[in-house]
């Protein structure tokens, strides 16, 4: 499913005529190439140059200004000083301009000043109903529109490129080239003033010439909006995502805030959203060439078939640690196989087909036909040499050709997937196979890891939680009591508490709840770092020493007795939700208890979320086993910690008052969880 962007981008990408202001005859400067790009489609639209010297440039006549122009400017890209920029766009404005490229630079990077300027400038663009990109950007560029400002020398394909970084764009669109692949559209998006990450991926996911979206971004404007569009594309989305330090983590007051690092918000948009997260260019094409096949894998089932032993180990090794799963072949299967092979090949998977290949080139097809349509895996990965052997022996090329035309015969044929690792991996037969759909790496890695990404993808949620915005009239008050108070409106479980203020107080209390008791200082974030946490109180003297150890240490603003919980088989853990600045609220589940911070062993989650969410992300805890059962201790309730958490995250998505909110520990046992301390910052 696709959406039309709410404002309207074709003048930006087909436009009806361009003015390129700060037109210049020196090939050093951003105004003579984006008068070259722009000249180079005059036969389709008409091209004004604006100059305020008045001189020839590249042969043709200049403007001083965009007031001389005849019939004014649908598109109008920018590139002059910083103290021109606002007059520029006004000028523009005024010409009838629909769209600006901005490619001057000194604004909202270079400070709080600067920040300024581009939210009047962008107040500006939006009252006349028009659209920016940049600025501080690298331009534009359109295949089927012949569009090219800024951005020139790419090679046409089926990928639309949306990058922060100028230099990005070719290094991507030069990768994607060397897997025979190019580029639809790029948008070069600088400082995302106007038009952001989010804006271009819901246009780019309506050109019919974009079948796959490639992102990279270094600041989402508005991450939701951005998985928002990403989830409704129809092309699927690939994000490279960079910059995210430790910084805000480090500022964080709760173990929440300190746990949910800016990539953990990533990932959990991407989750949400069905987005192909990745880390490098490479990895972006690697992605984007498997995005591309006819068919993607169905699952993590995988064969290996290798014309050598080493590669074949070595793509086994790398497979597992993706976590793909190499069935062994069934007996028939193997048995049909082997009538294939010498009786030295290895065919329970790996396959290796010990030099048979060369022998019998037919065999490549045979073999990996035979057990794509068995049905017993997902995909295939043939590794090794095909492609070589032409280039040592001329009479070889043609029927290395073959070998690949049956290849992408018998992927077709079976509906599954075939990805090849080929050493020589820019060979004709290599080439011939992109061609046909088949996707072929040149390093193994690239290509297992692929595969495990695409086939580990979940479907896009059907719709990404949106959370409040407006004050929710959540009264004041940080404490520890109010905090509680706050939890179990929730509708979620704490251990029975009363407040107490003096000695006698406190001993009355834990004798009304029943011993064993817990007594807790208020007024301190971190109660147990700071000795304010008295576990397994077990009668009125141990209260009474508790009571005056704190008091006298502490000074604390007073206390409270609570019940102890525990259970003998039982797991400590945390629920918490902190409000990210670009992706909103956010829930996260994880170890708890004193080992939160050394594990660091948590999943996080787009806010709201729903327990049938939760409860398979919190599986995939390394300390899962805890909660599961492990060594004989029976399945604790992790139901009842992914509805704690749930309703956890509907509280901080509909009190946008809320930072952060944690229950640490929640205790969970078998027949149901409780939560033992809790924990609010307000904004």
């Amino acid at each position: 499913m696709s959406v039309a962007p709410a404002r309207d981008l074709r003048p930006l990408f087909d436009p009806s005529s361009v003015a390129v202001v700060g037109a210049s005859a020196d090939p050093r400067k951003w105004g003579h190439w984006l008068a070259r790009g722009a000249l180079a489609a005059e036969h389709r639209r008409a091209v004004y140059l604006v100059n305020r010297s008045g001189a020839e440039i590249l042969g043709r006549r200049t403007y001083r200004t965009l007031g001389e122009l005849p019939d004014g400017a649908e598109l109008v890209a920018i590139a002059v000083p910083a103290n021109a920029f606002e007059e520029t766009v006004e000028a523009s404005l005024a010409a009838g301009a629909r769209a600006i490229v901005a490619i001057s630079a000194g604004l909202g990077e270079s400070g709080d000043g600067g920040q300024a300027r581009e939210r009047a400038v962008v107040e500006r663009v939006r009252e006349a109903g028009a659209v920016m990109l940049g600025p501080n950007c690298n331009g534009i560029f359109d295949a089927a529109a012949e569009l090219q400002l800024g951005l020139d020398g790419l090679q046409q394909g089926p990928i639309g490129l949306i990058s922060q970084s100028g230099n990005l764009c070719y290094e991507i669109a030069l990768l994607a080239a060397d897997v025979g692949l190019g580029v639809s559209r790029v948008a070069s998006v600088g400082n995302q003033a106007d038009l952001d990450a989010g804006d271009l991926v819901a246009a780019f996911a309506d050109d019919p010439d974009t079948r796959v979206i490639a992102a990279y971004v270094e600041d989402f404007r508005d991450g939701r909006a951005f998985a928002r569009a990403a989830a409704a594309s129809g092309p699927p989305v690939v994000l490279l995502a960079a910059g995210h330090s430790d910084a805000g983590r480090r500022a964080a007051l709760s173990h929440t805030g300190a746990l949910v690092s800016d990539a953990a918000a990533v990932d959990a948009a991407c989750r949400s959203a069905g987005i192909v997260r990745v880390s490098t260019p490479r990895e972006l094409i690697d992605a984007a060439q498997l995005l591309l096949a006819p068919r993607r894998p169905r699952g993590k089932r995988l064969a290996i078939v290798g014309d050598g032993g080493g590669t074949g180990v070595i793509a086994a090794d790398v497979a597992a640690a993706a976590g793909l799963e190499l069935p062994t072949l069934s007996d028939g299967l193997q048995t049909r196989l082997a009538d294939e092979l010498p009786p030295t090949t290895v065919t329970a998977n790996p396959v290796d087909l010990a030099g048979a290949g060369e022998q019998d080139f037919g065999s490549y097809a045979r073999v990996i036909g035979g057990i794509l349509e068995s049905g017993e895996v997902d995909t295939v990965v043939l590794t090794g040499y095909l492609g070589g052997y032409g280039g040592q022996h001329d009479d070889l090329e043609t029927v290395e050709l073959d070998v690949a035309r049956s290849l992408a015969a018998a992927a077709d044929a079976s509906g599954r997937v075939l990805v090849c690792h080929l050493m020589y991996a820019d060979a004709p037969p290599a080439r011939l196979l992109r061609r046909e759909g088949v996707p072929v790496y040149r390093e193994i890695e690239g290509g297992v890891r692929t595969l495990a990404r695409i086939a580990s993808l979940a479907p896009a949620a059907g719709d990404i939680p949106g959370y409040a915005t407006g004050a929710s009239g959540l009264e004041p008050g940080d404490d520890y009591l109010a905090a509680r108070r706050l939890v179990e409106s929730a509708g979620i479980r704490l251990a029975a508490a009363t407040p107490v203020e003096t000695e006698a107080d406190a001993t009355a209390a834990a004798t009304a709840l029943g011993y064993p008791v817990v007594l807790k200082a208020l007024g301190l974030l971190h109660k147990s770092d700071a000795g304010g946490v008295a576990l397994g109180l077990r009668d009125e003297d141990d209260v009474r020493a508790a009571f005056g150890r704190m008091a006298e240490s502490l000074a604390p603003r007073g206390f409270v007795v609570e019940e102890m919980v525990s259970a003998p088989d039982s797991a400590e853990v945390l629920v918490g939700c902190r409000r990210d600045a670009r992706f909103g609220p956010l829930v996260v589940v994880g170890l708890g208890g004193v080992y939160t911070e050394v594990l660091r062993d948590v999943a996080v989650a787009l806010a709201p979320a729903e327990p049938s969410e939760l409860e398979p992300l919190i599986r995939t805890l390394r300390g899962a086993s805890l909660l599961t059962g492990a060594r004989g201790r029976p399945a604790l309730d992790i139901a009842g910690v992914a509805h704690a958490a749930a309703a956890l995250s509907r509280l901080a998505a509909e009190h946008p008052e809320i930072a952060e909110v944690e229950i640490n520990p929640l205790l969970v046992r078998a027949d149901g969880v409780v939560g033992l301390d809790a924990r609010v910052i307000l904004a």
